[in-house]
């Protein structure tokens, strides 16, 4: 089955305004890091706030937040991507705690291996917590090759620790709880740290 077809990046989200609670989602000024810990190893992030502002603000308030830590990466395709930030180590999902977030895949990034790009439904404006980082070129997730003409949006690039994403992404996977891709032994992500 062609991995196109096979994979769904998914979690439930509505669509939703950029907007919570009356306050749009401040932009960071410039181009943070985000330092990733995990079970296997850590890895760090360059945040691409020009290019993705929205997303990087939604990021950045999650990570701020403590919402990532303790999570997992709850699916795992060798040869295209890892992905976390929305279930625990019993395969529970975490419910968003924000709005989803306009999708910003139209801004240029390409999904390229070692960027971090937005998961979400097949609603493009769906985005809320989850996360993955492609560990091939994926250009079938650009905006411009999308089947629904929006794509998956990229907001930074690994600037370290790519072998440890790789590591994570030849994990032995299987099916638990009803869910595929599912590393058989689980991968946390302890806690994700902004520098700014």
């Amino acid at each position: 089955m062609k991995i196109a077809n096979r994979f769904r990046l998914t979690f439930p989200a509505a669509l939703a305004a950029v907007v919570a609670g009356g306050s749009a989602v401040a932009a960071p000024k410039d181009e943070p890091i985000a330092e990733i810990s995990t079970s296997l190893g850590d890895f760090v992030v360059r945040l691409d706030a020009q290019r993705a502002p929205i997303t990087v603000a939604n990021f950045i308030r999650y990570a701020d937040e403590g919402f990532y830590d303790g999570t997992i990466f709850h699916r795992v395709i060798d040869g295209f991507m890892v992905q976390g930030g929305g279930f625990t180590p019993d395969l529970k999902q975490k419910r968003a705690t924000h709005p989803a977030i306009v999708n910003e895949a139209r801004g240029g990034l390409p999904n390229l291996r070692g960027t971090i790009a937005m998961a979400r439904t097949n609603e493009p404006h769906s985005a809320t917590c989850q996360w993955f980082v492609n560990t091939v070129d994926n250009d079938f997730l650009d905006a411009k090759n999308a089947r629904d003409g929006w794509g998956y949006t990229v907001f930074g690039r690994v600037i370290r620790g790519m072998d440890v994403v790789d590591k994570i992404g030849s994990a032995k996977t299987g099916t638990r709880m009803g869910m595929r891709d599912v590393p058989m032994q689980t991968v946390k992500i302890l806690s994700v740290k902004i520098k700014r």
